[in-house]
């Protein structure tokens, strides 16, 4: 082996290690207060618990039927509202001077977003298996080959979004009401052009057209299709490629904007 080709090696496993130590580092307050995952998971249950019987009645399906279509889409909406304001976690280190001091620790630079962005899988696999288990009771019934890949596909989507969300957070800095005005934003445009909470079939033209070129519609579609144990659906091929063009853009643009941190 060359000394270059050493060299990179060597590159390579020690950004490998400050990635673990900054993913454990994140993982720390969640370990501390697991009540916090608990606390967020408020808005998806009222959701949950409100919005599923209102599909009941107007569809005239059973509850179990219903609940086969609306859960997935609580999965996702549990990763979009997470991930999509995480962002907010590391705007705070920045106006507080935290952020600073992890920049001149002798930390790969990719490895500070990298670490953080993987630090969402827990939460995400974490908070989708208590909504599955509450739904369970009520004919809620997963496949579950199709719902394992189904976390997966949720934790590839979460570190995508994630990791926007800290871009996001770098590009304002200390401009606390612009991240939030941005997020806002956007949050509920790609969360209704989704079909998360009500299908898009008898939507107008335009908004179904829109709808298609939205990743998350595809996300929640996978999902779906996941959880009922079609695997071989095309809409599962389509929610992989999309979340996984999702984490390759959000790290690139996470990552370039990390290494221009100052």
């Amino acid at each position: 082996m060359s000394t270059t080709d050493r060299s990179q090696t060597a590159v390579a496993g020690n950004v490998a290690t400050d990635t673990w130590h900054v993913l454990v580092r994140e993982l720390k307050p969640v370990v501390r207060d697991p009540f916090t995952l608990i606390f967020s998971l408020v808005q998806p249950l009222v959701f949950l618990g409100l919005f599923a019987p209102l599909l009941v009645g107007q569809s005239g399906a059973s509850t179990g039927e219903t609940l086969q279509w609306f859960v997935p889409g609580v999965l996702v909406m549990i990763v979009l509202f997470g991930t999509g304001a995480t962002g907010s976690n590391l705007q705070y280190e920045m106006m507080t001077g935290s952020h600073e001091r992890t920049l001149v620790a002798p930390l790969a630079r990719s490895s500070l977003l990298v670490g953080r962005a993987l630090k969402e899988i827990a939460p995400i696999i974490a908070q989708s298996l208590i909504i599955v288990a509450i739904a369970w009771p009520f004919g809620f019934a997963p496949h579950l080959a199709g719902m394992a890949v189904g976390l997966v596909l949720l934790a590839v989507f979460g570190v995508g979004l994630g990791s926007l969300s800290y871009a996001l957070a770098l590009a304002t800095k200390d401009r606390e009401w612009l991240f939030w005005g941005v997020q806002q934003t956007l949050i509920f445009p790609l969360l209704i052009l989704s079909g998360m909470l009500l299908p898009l079939d008898a939507a107008p033209g335009w908004m179904r057209a829109v709808a298609a070129l939205n990743p998350i519609n595809w996300v929640v579609q996978a999902e779906r299709a996941l959880f009922a144990g079609q695997l071989g659906e095309p809409a599962v091929l389509w929610g992989l490629v999309s979340a996984s063009a999702l984490a390759a853009v959000g790290l690139w643009v996470g990552i370039r904007g990390i290494r221009r941190s100052n």
